[in-house]
């Protein structure tokens, strides 16, 4: 099978072709005698009824300083396309929202991996409030009197913003922290989004798991470890990742959102645990796979974009 492949994606020139797990992805769609397109989302156009991104075909090579080259830049009609993979950074803002938007119009014809309908009703701090039984406590508002009850009673919390990423703008106020007021004002100040406030875990200090699950199943994980005196441990944030098999408690949290994932068409998916707490399911760009293969000494099939595309090879075939 030989499919028409488009990438959305950021700027691809910037990329770690050593961490990056949308160039894994892309290597092996290549690998795998895919044709692959390319376009960033400021590109991306309804046009009298069609969806068209300009960009360019794309041929990638794992050299560093050298690692992809582009055709001529073109209107590609993504309805023509087979696949769409929808793998852009948040923020989770009003341009990534009308991404989603604009997708719907060729989804499921064009299988759009994630679902843009499901990314859009489901990013990364919110679709996880849908399995209370399974998260810390947790405060979703921009009310300061709610978020002052839940401090008085839980007393050591994280505060981050709702549609962050990467760690940034988290942070940890413990009981006698007098900077939540000027803390506030800075985060309601620049923003008008509600914050996450949750509960500390302590076991935060072990590192933070990075389950990645496709279509529902989990696959494979690893264990960021957060730096001495740091509570992130996302990797953007200088988290160390460490091999990491799934504990009973993992695979009783996959099992309990996976089939909720394959009902919302969420094929390519990170959660992250801390302790016996899920805290997160990232939906709209998860990382890691490169850190898993490195650490499992993976090869061939058991790499994790071997396995992904597996799994997208046999939709479109199904379709």
């Amino acid at each position: 099978m030989s499919l028409t492949v488009a990438v959305q994606m950021d700027p691809i020139a910037s990329i770690n072709i050593d961490a990056d797990s949308t160039f894994a992805m892309a290597l092996e769609a290549q690998a795998r005698g895919h044709r692959l397109y390319y376009y960033t989302p400021d590109r991306l156009a309804f046009d009298d009824g069609k969806l068209v991104a300009r960009g360019h075909t794309l041929t990638l090579r794992r050299e560093k300083g050298n690692h992809f080259s582009l055709g001529a830049l073109e209107p590609i009609d993504l309805a023509a396309m087979d696949v769409v993979l929808l793998r852009q950074d948040p923020p989770f803002d009003m341009m990534y929202i009308t991404t989603t938007h604009l997708l719907d119009h060729i989804h499921p014809k064009t299988l759009v991996v994630n679902d843009p309908t499901s990314v859009r009703n489901a990013p990364e701090k919110l679709l996880v409030t849908q399995f209370p039984d399974l998260m810390p406590p947790t405060l979703i508002t921009r009310d300061r009197a709610a978020i002052e009850d839940f401090r008085n009673r839980h007393g050591d919390i994280i505060v981050k913003p709702l549609f962050g990423n990467g760690g940034i703008g988290v942070f940890r106020l413990k009981p006698d922290d007098a900077n939540f007021g000027s803390l506030f004002e800075m985060f309601t100040g620049t923003s008008r989004e509600p914050l996450m406030v949750q509960r500390y875990l302590p076991e935060i200090t072990q590192g933070d798991k990075r389950v990645i699950l496709i279509d529902g199943e989990p696959v494979g994980a690893i264990n960021r470890v957060p730096q001495a005196g740091e509570v992130r441990a996302n990797m953007h944030a200088g988290g160390r990742p460490d091999k990491s098999g799934l504990t009973e408690r993992d695979l009783e949290i996959c099992r309990a959102i996976g089939p909720t994932l394959r009902e919302r068409g969420l094929i390519f998916v990170g959660i992250d645990i801390i302790g016996r707490y899920l805290t997160e399911i990232n939906v709209t760009s998860p990382t890691g796979i490169q850190e898993i293969n490195r650490l499992d000494g993976r090869t061939g099939d058991e790499r994790l974009e071997a396995m992904l595309w597996k799994c997208i090879e046999a939709k479109r075939t199904l379709s």
